[in-house]
């Protein structure tokens, strides 16, 4: 009875591994890597695929494969995908969000990485002693300069209760890009005259907790930062401050779909597409010359309608309402 048992597990095992993607074939394999489950995020994804689709790859035509994992926001769970797809010899790999393309930069020097809702790579700090950025890194970037323009409407649309405005945040400590993000807000704010309070917190987890505490310190507004965190827990921090009739501005055009007031940023979808763009050159030629590192070219003065109204805002003419 146990010698049965012991087959049927081994024929378990056998299938698990049959199934596993190989890379002995000739058909070419983007490994896509996400670091955590998001609705907004999630866009970037769509827009690289539809991109290499435009170019003519797609799994409908059999001539591409594109494996996808998501690491649920686990770190030893994305450094397990990174490694399984680097074994693997993946033609590519495609990275959404600052951790999943410093963990791909960390464990490749020679498989080309097209990075997406990733920031430029000083403030990933990837870059050598001489300042330059991995040789195998390509795909799209964001720069800091846009949050001067999102953050700098607030004034312009909300009045305070009471004297100073004061804008309240919260932002992750281990994020480098949401660290950057606070102080260059920091230091705008004070030419504006805006007064920041901002709390740390370490998981989506906290949210609630931290977000409550934050909306008891008067703040007229809450700012939604670049953060993975806030990303992951938006719905939280958006009922929270919805039941305190806190209006929230962003620099993230996905989250006003999700409830935001207003936003001057990046499109996410079109995020991914244009880093699909540059995958789907290097799978035609197999060669990297002419490709780089490239701005976000996309980004949108947007709005929402049903927000706004709750609010009592008005939204300048240029802004357009997402659907």
């Amino acid at each position: 009875m146990k010698f049965f048992k012991l087959i049927s597990v081994a024929l378990i095992i056998t299938a698990a591994f049959s199934c596993t993607p190989s890379k002995k074939s000739n058909l070419p394999v983007v490994g896509f890597v996400d670091a955590f489950e998001d609705a907004t995020i999630a866009q970037a994804k769509t827009g690289f695929v539809d991109a290499l689709k435009k170019e003519g790859f797609s799994e409908e035509k059999n001539n591409i494969k594109i494996e996808y994992r998501n690491a649920q926001g686990s770190i030893p769970t994305l450094t397990q995908i990174v490694n399984y797809f680097v074994s693997e010899k993946v033609d590519l790999l495609a990275t959404s969000t600052t951790l999943s393309t410093v963990a791909a930069i960390q464990k490749t020097k020679t498989i080309p990485i097209f990075q997406m809702v990733s920031p430029t790579p000083e403030r990933m700090k990837v870059t050598d002693a001489a300042g330059k950025a991995p040789t195998n890194l390509f795909g799209t970037m964001e720069e800091l300069n846009y949050i001067d323009t999102s953050f700098s409407i607030i004034p312009k649309l909300l009045k305070p209760k009471a004297g100073q405005l004061t804008i309240g945040m919260i932002f992750n400590q281990s994020e480098p890009q949401s660290a950057d993000a606070l102080n260059r807000i920091k230091g705008l704010a004070a030419k504006l005259n805006v007064k920041i309070i901002a709390l740390p917190l370490n998981s989506s987890a906290d949210a609630q907790l931290v977000t409550q505490a934050l909306l008891n310190k008067n703040i007229d507004a809450f700012f939604a930062n670049p953060d993975n965190t806030v990303f992951a827990a938006f719905e939280t921090i958006l009922k929270s401050c919805n039941e305190k009739n806190i209006p929230i501005f962003t620099s993230e055009a996905g989250l006003v779909q999700r409830g935001a007031v207003a936003a001057f940023g990046a499109d996410i979808y079109q995020w991914g597409y244009q880093s699909g763009l540059q995958a789907a050159q290097y799978l035609k030629t197999h060669k990297t010359s002419g490709l780089k590192l490239e701005m976000v070219k996309i980004r949108k003065r947007v709005y929402n309608a049903a927000a706004a109204k709750k609010y009592n805002i008005a939204i300048p003419a240029d802004f357009e309402a997402v659907k």
